[in-house]
């Protein structure tokens, strides 16, 4: 009689969480139960979720508000988890958790680390200018994304691509290294690199506050910002008295643009919307005011730096 296929217990959301979900399921690995959030009402629901693989082949699902209580490390022991995968799950799993399978606890992360621990990888890379992305596979540890690593598999994007072009780019890149590692997983060979701790950088979650534009920073800088958080995120932002424009989009080096200098924030031009940044201009090509009736713009007058 052969052994007893490996008892999985998966932690995930995202698309991410879908396609590793579903890659598991393809091969007919022994998935115990899906622990995931309930969708928030609040977010723009873009992507795939987990919880649509996990009912059509009638897989359990969970969705504590956290799986850290005594009455939840209770239940999730008594699913006998041989192994536990977390990809893209939300929420800190504490160590009690993560000590009980036999082979391990392992986490799928949206970065090539150690750069980029925490919550918004893609977006804070595209923020920040990265040519570079990627999705890492490594042990589940006490501080968050600072396991050993097991695989990597990274992508280029471009100087203009959205945070959601980006994710769209990388997001084949976590079912390649699971497709590639998870028979080691089971096998309990799986190879770990220990992370370069002189290399980590690590970010926080965002908030649609974090939108707000500083026009004193280089076009740069802003445009990477309104990029990492154009739609379908909350956007970038500028308020003018008791309006606020939102900033879906906007060209560094458009001809209106080109040239142009001023006190950062000043409108330089109305049609097309141009304003002046810390070391040039923006020209402003889709926007939307929000909170009460567009102001009148007009040239010469200061949008608030913060």
């Amino acid at each position: 009689m052969s052994p007893a296929r490996p008892r999985i217990l998966f932690f995930g959301y995202s698309e991410v969480g879908y396609e590793c979900l579903s890659l598991l399921l393809e091969r007919g690995d022994r998935v115990v139960a899906l622990i995931t959030h309930e969708d928030n009402p609040h977010e723009k629901i873009w992507f795939k979720t987990p919880a649509v693989a996990a009912r059509e082949r009638g897989i359990p699902v969970f969705t504590p508000e956290s799986a850290n209580t005594p009455e939840w490390r209770e239940r999730i022991a008594a699913l006998q988890p041989d192994l536990i995968l977390s990809v893209y799950y939300r929420h800190m799993i504490g160590t009690k958790i993560l000590a009980l399978p036999r082979l391990g606890a392992w986490n799928m992360h949206g970065s090539l680390l150690p750069k980029y621990r925490g919550r918004a990888p893609i977006n804070w890379a595209v923020l920040h200018g990265e040519p570079r992305i990627g999705m890492t596979l490594h042990r589940m540890v006490k501080s968050a994304d600072a396991g050993a690593i097991v695989d990597q598999e990274g992508v280029d994007i471009g100087p203009r691509d959205t945070a959601e072009q980006a994710f769209r780019k990388v997001l084949p890149c976590a079912r390649k290294v699971l497709a590639r590692q998870i028979d080691a997983l089971l096998a309990g060979i799986a190879q770990e690199t220990a992370q370069d701790e002189s290399q980590a950088t690590y970010f926080g979650g965002r908030k649609p506050e974090d939108g707000r534009i500083d026009w004193t920073k280089p076009s740069r800088d802003i445009f990477n910002l309104i990029r990492a958080v154009t739609d379908p995120y909350p956007g970038a932002f500028t308020d003018h008295g008791a309006a606020r424009l939102m900033v879906w989009w906007a060209e560094p080096d458009s001809p209106a643009a080109r040239g142009r200098h001023g006190r950062p924030g000043e409108v330089l031009s109305v049609s097309p919307l141009v304003v002046a940044t810390g070391d040039g201009a923006l020209e402003l090509t889709k926007t939307e005011w929000r909170g009460g009736l567009p102001p009148a713009l007009q040239t010469g007058q200061l949008l608030p730096s913060s």
